[in-house]
């Protein structure tokens, strides 16, 4: 089935990952400033101080934008622009920043889709507890009140937290990303503060006059690793943990299997804010999971990760699952499994759990690192036209089967900072000579899914 001639196409970004320009125009410290300080932290030692400079090469940026036909850009505030401390004084220079950035947007004709968090929260804030506390919640209120002000009249989507279950798991749980907390099962206070700085903020967007609110959840389809009673419980923790623990809040206004019982705070009163009518539900989709109990019999016989799947990510003892490597015909230089059915069935799993509480969805980010090849100024990236191609086919899969799809975002416009793996992966549309000038080459994707959409618009 074809995609409708009216579905969204676009590509997203995050501040930290493609701006640079860390301490110009009165920008304060963020936590990923501080993490990338930290030896060892990141892969390859770098940091997101230059990235791809888009700080400076908006216009060029949105150039590109223009030249692939997309309909819409999704990108990302630092909120250390807007406050450098995370409260109190505005920063003027910030604020205009992006005021004229979805100005030129605007004139282009391609529609901004803005995430308020994106990760790169103030350090002041982390100094006084970060997400671990309500405080920041409320903060991020104040902030969103503060962008939605200014730009409310021109922002086509508002997406306030971006991935609440990355920033707990690999934030505050793990350890392996910003702030570096490897707390556990403390964590869950982290993810009740990051749900309810959502509900804050779609409050305080509301009555800035901002019409369309989403969400961006990063989701994956869970399957045990055996038909094993022990694998099956392990599995339908982690699909809690990492699902339904993030949807469900939002869009049923309570907490799966009783998890809001061990939290503190007002859980039920924050429920109410947490779960505010949305207008769009952001899916953020990469690759399924498979789960088993630690020790199981499938587990043991899957500990031996073959040449050229995914690392393993460490568990800390105590907790009771264990990821176990997904098979699949192809990876992603990253490791990861490609599997687009997984996005048909995630799509499917999403309508058949939720109803008619399920806002419309837009796929807000979905792509893969490749290993490009750089030929007389081209850059061949067949795996990644591979992958779009499968995963945008996916999507009309599940459109085909009910569910309201309404548009897709591919991960990324530019090769970028990739977080604790520094440059070592790149996932653009656009290659960035990074550390080279920061120069722009389109890529070969770049110009197929430009084809793409155009084979959509020509069906209509």
């Amino acid at each position: 089935m074809p995609l409708p001639h009216d579905f969204v196409f676009g590509t997203s970004t995050a501040s930290y990952q493609i701006e640079g320009g860390v301490t110009a125009g009165g920008r304060g410290r963020s936590i990923w400033d501080d993490f990338c300080d930290r030896p060892g932290a990141i892969r390859d030692g770098s940091s997101g101080a230059v990235a791809c400079d888009s700080y400076h090469r908006w216009d060029e940026d949105v150039d590109l934008l223009s030249g692939l036909g997309v309909d819409a850009y999704r990108f990302s505030i630092a909120w250390p622009r807007i406050q450098p401390t995370g409260s109190g004084s505005v920063n003027p220079a910030g604020l205009d920043f992006y005021d004229r950035g979805v100005d030129a947007l605007c004139e282009a004709g391609i529609a901004p889709f803005v995430t308020l968090y994106h990760w790169d929260l103030p350090s002041a804030l982390q100094a006084k507890g970060g997400w671990m506390t309500r405080e920041t919640a409320e903060r991020f209120g104040e902030y969103a009140a503060i962008v939605g002000e200014r730009l409310a009249d021109r922002v086509a989507m508002w997406l306030p937290v971006n991935e609440p279950v990355v920033v707990t798991l690999f934030g505050h749980a793990l350890g392996l990303h910003a702030p570096g907390e490897a707390r556990g099962f403390e964590a869950l206070a982290a993810a009740h503060h990051l749900l309810l700085g959502h509900g804050l903020a779609t409050r305080a967007l509301r009555a800035a006059g901002v019409r369309v609110v989403g969400t961006a959840n990063n989701h994956t389809p869970v399957h045990a690793a055996s038909d094993a009673d022990e694998d099956v419980a392990a599995a339908a923790l982690y699909d809690t943990i990492h699902n339904r623990a993030f949807a469900e809040p939002i869009l049923l206004g309570e907490y799966p299997n009783g998890m809001g019982e061990g939290m503190l705070g007002p859980v039920a009163e924050d429920l109410a804010i947490i779960s505010e009518p949305l207008d769009a539900y952001g899916v953020n989709y990469y690759n399924p999971t498979t789960v088993g109990a630690p020790g199981s019999a499938a587990v043991v016989a899957a500990s031996t990760t073959s040449p050229g799947e995914e690392p393993p990510i460490e568990i800390p003892e105590g907790i009771p699952f264990a990821l176990v490597p997904v098979e699949a015909a192809e990876r992603t230089a990253f490791g990861w499994p490609v599997v687009p059915e997984g996005l048909t069935e995630l799509l499917v799993q999403l309508r058949e759990r939720y109803g008619d509480r399920l806002p419309p969805i837009y796929i807000t980010e979905s792509g893969c690192s490749t290993h490009d090849v750089v030929e007389d100024g081209a850059v061949h990236d067949d795996a990644r036209i591979r992958y779009l191609d499968a995963h945008l086919d996916a999507v009309a899969d599940a459109i085909d089967a009910g569910v309201d799809v309404r548009g897709h975002f591919v991960w990324s416009l530019l090769d970028n900072f990739e977080w604790a793996e520094g440059y070592t992966q790149r996932f653009g549309l656009v290659r960035v000579g990074i550390g080279e000038g920061e120069e722009r080459t389109p890529k070969d994707s770049y110009a197929w899914l430009r084809g793409r959409i155009s084979q959509v618009r020509a069906s209509s």
